[in-house]
């Protein structure tokens, strides 16, 4: 019975990811972005036995699959809820990328702030915030390198891929969007996490 709910959530992650890959919009586009997603998974799953995260953490690990394969189904700039919200708020373009990259920043931090704090890689916890942020940011940094390799592999192929739709502030604002999200984590859910971790290891 406890590992149930970690198979409740791994069948969550695979029917949906069934669902992501069928019609999708564009098959190379899918294996780009959903790809990472499948990576993620197996390396969770490799781990699983000589470290296992909190349930906080693997919720919204999950809830970030959920957002990564929705956009892998109908690519960033067309995922039908945000054109509604493009066209009712009157916005120049679909902004679901925005949202996927606020996760980028949010879930890496409660991943980088656990294995920190468990693995007691920083002595003075004062510094924590700060090196989880760096993390997160990294990620995103090195995600937008990604994106760049990407493009001049597959130039004008790799448009969807990008998401930019002729925003030329569309990386420094993907960035920016992922320190706001590793920010949010730290200031609402650290003493949650925290919780989590003394209750893991007691």
């Amino acid at each position: 019975m406890e590992n149930l709910k970690y198979w409740i959530g791994l069948t969550v992650f695979i029917v949906l990811a069934i669902w992501s890959g069928l019609g999708a919009y564009e098959t190379t586009l899918w294996f780009l972005e959903a790809g990472i997603c499948l990576v993620g998974v197996i390396i969770l799953i490799a781990t699983f036995k000589r470290f296992k995260f909190t349930d906080i953490t693997y919720f919204f690990i999950l809830v970030e699959l959920v957002v990564l394969l929705i956009g892998a189904h109908y690519s960033y700039s067309r995922v039908p809820l945000f054109d509604w919200i493009k066209e009712t708020f009157e916005q120049t373009r679909n902004n679901y990328d925005k949202l996927g990259h606020f996760c980028q920043g949010f879930v890496p931090a409660f991943i980088s702030r656990e294995l920190i704090i468990r693995l007691d890689v920083v002595k003075k916890r004062k510094w924590i915030p700060l090196f989880v942020i760096c993390i997160s940011m990294a990620i995103s940094l090195f995600y937008e390198l990604i994106e760049w390799w990407t493009a001049l592999v597959f130039k004008g192929s790799a448009d969807d891929f990008l998401g930019t739709q002729g925003y030329e502030w569309d990386t420094q604002s993907d960035m920016f969007m992922a320190m706001i999200g590793a920010i949010c984590m730290i200031i609402f859910f650290s003493k949650w996490q925290d919780k989590q971790i003394n209750k893991l290891q007691k």
